[in-house]
């Protein structure tokens, strides 16, 4: 019997100091959201800008190829990249690893997020149930000014976990569209690439100017 009540005593606690955490936990998510949601507008305002390129200028094989190629920003710094790529037998080995390196940085920008989805209502019920279940507790106890403040905070947590997943999840489908249009799009370049790189290469650097 004394080990149980001791076993409730120690879940209890633990429960009890792990209620501030969630609290500053979810407050810090909630102004880091913020922050990113600007920095998200101005990708956003970044890619509405940007246009297909047909390439004209290139021959009439590689203007087949490089037709559809949008040249977002990180798709002009891997193409940056590629331009130092040196010649030789090794030269398609160094254009896939360095396209595969490229597309598992584009993919790992997003974990934040994918992170956020899951962790953001999780935290939300922790800080839902743990006020709870002292609110209940007032309850039993007559003390209705305790347990309305305590109600009061438990849904405010369940609000705010579930928004920052909600927001995080479109966040997260928005900017893997584009992931993936830039992989298309650097897949696209190295292709060129095999052909003949030095045409577009000097396309795009006139393009530039």
């Amino acid at each position: 019997m004394e080990i149980t009540a001791l076993l409730k005593s120690f879940i209890y606690l633990v429960a009890s100091s792990l209620f501030l955490p969630v609290l500053a936990l979810l407050a810090g998510l909630a102004v880091w959201l913020i922050i990113y949601s600007g920095s998200f507008f101005g990708l956003w305002l970044e890619r509405s800008r940007l246009k297909k390129w047909d390439g004209t200028d290139l021959p009439g094989d590689l203007q087949a190829k490089s037709a559809g190629l949008s040249l977002s920003s990180r798709v002009e710094k891997f193409l940056e990249r590629l331009d130092g790529v040196s010649g030789g037998d090794l030269q398609e080995v160094q254009v896939m690893n360095l396209l595969r390196e490229t597309e598992l940085h584009l993919w790992k920008s997003l974990d934040s997020l994918k992170i956020l989805i899951r962790i953001g209502p999780g935290l939300g019920l922790i800080g839902t149930l743990i006020p709870m279940g002292t609110g209940l507790a007032s309850l039993g106890q007559g003390d209705l000014t305790r347990l309305s403040g305590d109600l009061v905070i438990a849904f405010t947590t369940t609000v705010v976990g579930m928004a920052l997943g909600l927001a995080a999840y479109f966040f997260f489908t928005i900017q893997r569209r584009w992931v993936e249009e830039d992989i298309k799009n650097m897949e696209l370049a190295a292709e060129v690439l095999a052909g003949d790189w030095c045409g577009i290469n000097k396309s795009l650097n006139e393009r530039k100017k």
